[in-house]
This record gives C-alpha cells, sequence and structure tokens, in this order.
C-alpha cells in the first residue's frame, strides 16, 4: 500500500503530515501528487470527499519550497468558486506549510480590499481566490499574474453551475503559458472537457471513481409526500423533516439540511429553532462574518444542524457530519451527488434522505438516472401518526361530507291578513278556464260567474 513517505514529497511537508494524522494517501492523492512533482499537468476527476484539496496543495508546497516572491506577482494561484471552498483551501495550506516558510493571501468577497491590498504588495508565494474579486484587484492595477508557476482550478463544475466560466478563460489568458495546471472536478460536462483541451497541455488524467457516483459508504432514502393541500406542503415538509431528525435520534450528531432557494433555508431555519433544535443558517446573502461563525461553529461541534444552500454543497470539509437531509430535491442532478457527499467522508458511514413532492418527481428522476441507481424508498412518517400541526383529517383525499339539505319554511301569504280571525274558506276551483271545452251555452274564456248583462249582449250578436 502506497504511503505519503513514498511520493517524494519535502521532509517537512511529510513532518506536517504526520503531526496531521495522516499516513496513507486517498486515490486521487495517490495519483495526482507524483504527476504534480514531475511538473505535468493534471486532470483529476473524483467525487466530493476524495481529498482532491491536499492532492494540491501538498506537491504545490513542495514545488513553492524553493524562491520567494516579488510584490504583487504571486507564484501560485489557487481559484475556488466560493468564499467557504477557498477559507478550506487556506486552512489547508496552513496545516501542511506549517514547517514552510511561504506567504499566502486569500482574496474574497466581503473583505475590506485594503487588507487584502497589503498582502499582494509584500509579495505571496500563494494566492487563494475566487475569480470575481481576483479580477477586482487586476482591473483596480494591484495585482500581476504573470508570475505565476502553478494555477490551481478546483471543483471546475461548480464554476461552470455559478456562470464563472468566462472569466476562468480570462484568468487563464492573463497567466504564463508555460504555467503547470492542476484541474478538478467531480463531472465532465462538455463545457469543462472544451476548457481541459484548451487550457491543459497533455495532462495526467486520474480518474478515481465513476463520474457522479455516490460514495458506498452512504445510506441513501428518499421520503415520497403528497400534501394534503397546496398551501400546506412547506408546512407538512418541515413536519416530515423533524420526524426524521427525531427518528434518527442520538445517531443524528449533526447534519446538513439543504434547500434550493435561500428564503427556505431562512423559513427552515426558524422553523426548526422555533421546535427546540438546534438550528441556523448559511447562504450566499449572509454577512461573511455571520458565515465564518456559523460554520465555525457546525465545525467545532457547537452547532447541530446547519441549514444550507448549495454555497456549502461543495468545499464544506468536515469530516464527522452524520446526516444530510435534503429539504428540496436539487433541480441539477449533479448537485445531489455533491450534497450528500458531505457525509460519509474519509471512509466513515453517513446517512442521506431526501424528500420528494410530486412537483420535484422529475427531479428526482433525473438523479437516479445520473447515479444509476435506485434510491431505497422511505415510508412517510406522517402515514403511520397523524402530526400535531396539521389541521388536515387523517384521510386527506376523502371528501368532505356535505351538509344535510333543509326545507324552506313556507313564506307567508302576503296579501292575507295578520289580523284574519277566521280561516280563508276553500272553494271548488272552476275548470272552465282557458282549458274548458267550447259548447252552445258556453261563453269561451268566461265563467259560470260571468254577470248577466255581458252574457245577454254576446248572446244577442251570437243570434244575428
Amino acid at each position: 500500500m502506497t504511503k505519503f513517505s513514498d511520493l517524494n514529497l519535502n521532509p517537512k511537508v511529510l513532518k506536517a503530515i504526520a503531526e496531521a494524522g495522516y499516513e496513507t494517501p486517498t486515490p486521487i492523492q495517490a495519483g495526482a501528487i507524483p504527476a504534480a512533482l514531475e511538473g505535468k499537468d493534471v486532470l483529476g476527476i473524483a467525487q466530493t470527499g476524495t481529498g482532491k484539496t491536499a492532492s494540491f496543495t501538498l506537491p504545490m508546497i513542495t514545488a513553492l519550497a524553493r524562491g520567494r516572491a516579488r510584490a504583487r506577482m504571486p507564484r501560485s494561484l489557487v481559484l475556488c468558486p466560493t468564499r467557504e471552498l477557498a477559507a478550506q483551501v487556506a486552512e489547508n495550506f496552513d496545516t501542511y506549510a506549517k514547517h514552510v516558510k511561504l506567504t499566502k493571501a486569500l482574496l474574497i468577497g466581503g473583505v475590506s480590499f485594503k487588507e487584502q491590498d497589503a498582502l499582494i504588495d509584500k509579495g505571496v508565494d500563494v494566492l487563494i481566490a475566487t475569480p470575481g474579486r481576483l479580477l477586482d484587484h487586476f482591473e483596480r492595477g494591484k495585482l500581476l499574474l504573470t508570475g505565476v508557476q502553478i494555477m490551481v482550478v478546483d471543483e471546475a463544475d461548480r464554476m461552470l453551475d455559478m456562470g464563472f466560466i468566462p472569466d476562468i478563460e480570462r484568468i487563464f489568458s492573463l497567466t504564463p503559458f508555460t504555467r503547470q495546471t492542476l484541474f478538478f472536478s467531480a463531472t465532465m460536462a462538455p463545457e469543462i472537457e472544451r476548457i481541459t483541451n484548451t487550457f491543459l497541455s497533455a495532462p495526467a488524467r486520474i480518474e478515481v471513481a465513476r463520474q457522479a457516483t455516490a460514495s458506498e459508504t452512504i445510506e441513501q432514502g428518499a421520503i415520497f409526500v403528497k400534501p394534503t393541500r397546496r398551501d400546506r406542503e412547506g408546512s407538512e415538509k418541515r413536519t416530515v423533516l423533524r420526524k426524521l431528525i427525531d427518528a434518527e435520534g442520538d445517531k443524528c450528531t449533526n447534519a446538513i439540511i439543504f434547500c434550493n432557494r435561500k428564503v427556505d433555508v431562512d423559513i427552515v431555519a426558524k422553523s426548526l429553532s422555533k421546535y427546540g433544535y438546534d438550528a441556523a443558517p448559511i447562504h450566499g446573502d449572509l454577512d461573511q462574518s455571520q458565515r465564518t461563525r456559523t460554520l465555525d461553529g457546525f465545525r467545532e461541534g457547537k452547532l447541530r444542524l446547519l441549514i444550507a444552500s448549495d454555497v456549502a454543497a461543495r468545499g464544506l470539509d468536515v469530516p464527522s457530519v452524520s446526516h444530510v437531509f435534503n429539504y428540496d430535491v436539487p433541480s441539477h442532478a449533479e448537485d445531489y451527488v455533491h450534497r450528500i457527499g458531505r457525509t460519509g467522508r474519509a471512509g466513515r458511514d453517513g446517512k442521506a434522505f431526501t424528500i420528494v413532492v410530486p412537483k420535484d418527481e422529475k427531479y428526482f428522476d433525473a438523479v437516479e438516472k445520473l447515479i444509476q441507481k435506485e434510491i431505497p424508498r422511505v415510508e412517510n412518517p406522517l402515514k403511520s401518526s397523524a402530526p400535531e400541526d396539521l389541521a388536515a383529517p387523517a384521510d386527506s383525499r376523502a371528501e368532505p361530507a356535505k351538509p344535510e339539505r333543509r326545507s324552506r319554511p313556507a313564506k307567508p301569504d302576503a296579501r292575507r291578513s295578520e289580523t284574519r280571525s277566521e280561516p280563508r274558506e276553500d272553494k271548488p276551483r272552476d275548470d272552465r278556464g282557458r282549458n274548458a271545452r267550447r259548447g252552445n251555452d258556453t261563453v269561451i274564456g268566461m265563467g259560470d260567474h260571468m254577470p248577466d248583462f255581458i252574457a245577454r249582449s254576446f248572446e244577442e250578436r251570437m243570434a244575428s
């Protein structure tokens, strides 16, 4: 079995690895590190949670151990799609380069330009940045990329999803043609394939798992929920979520709950807090300092439930996450793999549950098609017991009973006098009206009560 000591890394880097408690590299590390140390371009394809970050940080530190950076001209560049992932990469450099004198700068949004400019002016060996903030510094004339020797693109497929590909192409054009490029992605979309063909030179391709597969250490389950009413879909999904968490009990030491929309992140977080759960939200609209505090609390075990948008689906390295709950089915099937990849990391067991409502079934079908596996169905907990906060009856599909029709009381005849003391005498109806038969002694349209003078005048006229 390959060990880190077999990979020709700098002795000071090996010392830091040993102090961190690692001895054996993961498959992506064992494949990528030797090729990177030889100066080759690397195309790494591996599912999330396989140790891609160390597969480029370790050879970079070894290669940069000699030399010195010049002002405003970083020697290496690492591009990350999100602030959280960039901050995690920076932490990895701190861990593995603590015995090597290397300087670094972290360029992300939400932090003062002035502080970042001060670091760049001194010169940095490693520059870790999100694409937007990096280009902001370049356009302000505070940064030159002509000294970049090693360039890393991490989570390239996520860059594609977030619309960063034009920025990536521009940044590539600003760096030297002779640079070494380390390119990592969990999936290989056609657009990603085009970029690698354009900007990588005869790369060593390391693919340690079939594209878009979930780790075998993750137990998956899907709960199909049919709301009793359309306007109660959200509340019933939140009830199902609470029952799933309760059913796991102490086995759910901590969990990440993913929502598709930022507004739902806030709603779910507030709902769980209302019911006494230790929960907090994280998404792109929150202040960076608040996001950092929330993540630190989750990593340190002070926060049990982290409700997140997909900003945290990639790069959140908390090895001991026990559960992942998909409150929504992701609209992009690839995101499912990255979401549930937050659990079951480093060989640990994990569980991932997905709540599916009728409108999301087409997305769920796409997920099963992508991972080429049927996700086991889990019984809806609302069927076994009536939820405490649902007003709908147990069988919500039953048609409500119609109220018994009552006969209206007859209205009194307005023409009758209320002061009449005696009942009106009923008289036999004369049926000789308009339907009466014609006769010689009968006048059409008249009854026996016709006055005599009228009858005589008619008779005289008829006789004449």
